[in-house]
């Protein structure tokens, strides 16, 4: 099979997810949670460097949250149990409350 020639910053790949961008950082913080070869870090002449996913690395990060979500405590836990800020899981859960409230609308 081919290689992909085409990477996504973490900012694009969490826009086509329709992903929390922090939510989809800490998820590619462990390079573990993506397919050996699918996400790359760039150096850029800098201290920081960038980090890109293939479109593989892309369904990688999409079905790992898509796990988390079905775990026990869910996102939170996810978040709790990688030391994040709490008010960064704040942010992130305020925005699960947004998509569960699009997929799921309340009757009228």
């Amino acid at each position: 099979m081919a290689r992909s020639t085409r990477l996504y910053s973490i900012n694009e790949a969490a826009r086509l997810m329709g992903e929390n961008l922090e939510l989809v950082e800490e998820a590619t913080n462990n390079s573990d949670n993506v397919d050996y070869g699918e996400m790359v870090h760039m150096a850029d002449g800098t201290e920081c460097s960038q980090t890109a996913l293939t479109d593989r690395g892309i369904e990688s990060v999409e079905e790992l949250i898509k796990d988390i979500r079905t775990w026990k405590g869910g996102i939170r836990a996810f978040l709790v149990d990688q030391q994040c800020d709490p008010e960064m899981i704040e942010r992130v859960m305020a925005d699960e409350a947004k998509r569960a409230a699009r997929e799921c609308p309340l009757p009228e």
